[in-house]
């Protein structure tokens, strides 16, 4: 974070002060976690799902922060108080992040593949010069947040721009106007909101629709600006030419360019979902002038590494047990390609494939049929073992036992700690286990359950080749 007085910071939000000097700088990041307040930081109080923010300022105060933006005085704790803290962290990151030269500044929609496609993009940006990517899921206060992570000498910045409703991802847009703006995949109900990713972008600025989205292709004759695609099929101006999953579940393909020639591409990300987020980053590199070679485009993609807390990361237990932790977002694109990657994986081995899955996110009313759906979907896949996780997750379960094939193949669980008893019980050298949901689900914890040695022992975790 650019360091900023608390003056300017009281002049930027309105805020009142309670118990803390006007003179005083916030030198740290801007946290809305009070576990990752460093000192000279500013702790944000917001509600959350399962706490209140207010109740952990003191908690952040102790741990260094300047002080607590709030909504409320708090005893004992140094507040800058505001009618809306999310609201004011909002106009803090629309008025601190253009402070200087702005940096080239790349937005990622789409109802599903932000994160992953984002990521991927800042880190093959930061072989140019220092990059800002997303700090995490945190819906609307991500990008803000992330946005205030800027420093003078940012010279590129990847931003995802959330599209749970039309108006959310238009306040987001209002914050920070990207350069080139990237649609990956459109829900039926996001597809008017969508456009405003697209709307008002800088004119020199290439936006960048997934042929192989229906809907998304479909924003193009709606938006004045410059279009080019990306996506599989043969009219993509960017396009993935002999894509081939191998038995490590890596996919490779030949990348090709409208104006710099093709050049193979093999990936170290497993999923051959990850294809579409590979295009994307050859698509806004090259159509932003930043490199002309699709060659050396290909080499960075090919040499990038995964990153567990946003790519599906795969370890096997020193017992052949192999664990893939995809358990951080999940809607049903996502869901099929990782159950497809784990039928990859699991081919040749010597027991069972087992998908443990929670609920998916952001579905509204279609949620239940949506989760039928893919439990009929992933029998098809001729996977061993289903453990559905949760009450929200009951329509995979359902779906897997309507398909008619699957009866105790597929076993519903009402809570993390019971399913990670169940698998602890059940699992045996050579199975191989996907677990997947929303992470407001939890079952990161059921991954981090399963790759934890037993207790006395301390073999260490390998991430798999």
């Amino acid at each position: 974070m650019i360091p900023t007085p608390v003056a300017d910071i009281i002049r930027i939000t309105g805020a009142m002060v309670y118990g803390l000097p006007t003179d005083l700088l916030v030198s740290a990041d801007i946290e809305v976690d009070s576990r990752l307040v460093v000192p000279g930081g500013l702790f944000v109080a917001l509600p959350g799902q399962r706490s209140d923010g207010h109740d952990c300022a003191a908690a952040a105060v102790r741990a260094g922060a300047v002080a607590a933006l709030t909504a409320r005085p708090i005893d004992g704790v140094p507040c800058l108080v505001v009618a809306d803290p999310l609201a004011a962290v909002q106009e803090l990151a629309r008025r601190l992040y253009v402070a200087g030269q702005e940096p080239l500044t790349f937005g990622i929609t789409g109802s599903s593949g932000k994160s992953s496609t984002a990521h991927l993009l800042a880190t093959v940006l930061a072989r140019l010069g220092p990059t800002l990517g997303p700090v995490g899921s945190y819906d609307e206060v991500g990008l803000p947040l992330t946005a205030l992570r800027r420093e003078l000498d940012t010279r590129f910045a990847v931003l995802e721009y959330s599209a749970r409703t039309p108006g959310h991802l238009g306040v987001q847009r209002s914050i920070v106007q990207p350069h080139a703006a990237t649609v990956l995949s459109v829900g039926a109900d996001h597809a008017g909101g969508l456009l405003a990713a697209l709307e008002g972008v800088d004119s020199a600025a290439i936006n960048l629709l997934n042929a192989d989205d229906r809907l998304a292709l479909a924003l193009a004759p709606l938006t004045s600006e410059q279009v080019a695609t990306f996506g599989t099929g043969p009219d993509a101006d960017y396009r993935a030419e002999g894509v081939e999953q191998g038995d490590d579940g890596r996919a490779s393909f030949t990348l090709v360019t409208p104006q710099f020639g093709s050049a193979p591409v093999s990936l170290r990300l497993r999923g051959e979902h990850r294809v579409t987020s590979a295009l994307a980053v050859a698509a806004n590199v090259l159509g932003m002038g930043l490199w002309r070679s699709a060659e050396h485009v290909a080499d960075l993609l090919s040499a990038a590494q995964p990153r567990s807390r946003w790519w599906l990361e795969v370890s096997e237990r020193p017992d052949g047990v192999t664990v893939l932790d995809d358990a951080r977002s999940a809607d049903p694109t996502s869901m099929r390609a990782a159950l497809r990657t784990l039928a990859v994986l699991g081919a040749g081995k010597r027991r069972r494939t087992v998908a443990v899955l929670g609920p998916m996110a952001g579905l509204g009313e279609d949620a239940r049929q949506a989760h039928i759906e893919l439990g009929r979907y992933l029998v098809r896949l001729d996977l061993g073992q289903l453990l559905v996780v949760g009450p929200e997750a009951g329509g995979i379960h359902a779906g897997a036992v309507l398909e008619g094939s699957w009866g105790t193949e597929s076993r519903h669980v009402p809570d993390v700690d019971a399913a990670i008893a169940l698998l602890r019980a059940e699992l045996g050298p050579g199975d191989v286990v996907l677990v997947k949901a929303a992470r407001s689900a939890g079952l990161t914890r059921v991954a981090a359950a399963l790759l934890a040695p037993p207790l006395g022992e301390c073999p260490p975790m390998r991430p798999a080749q």
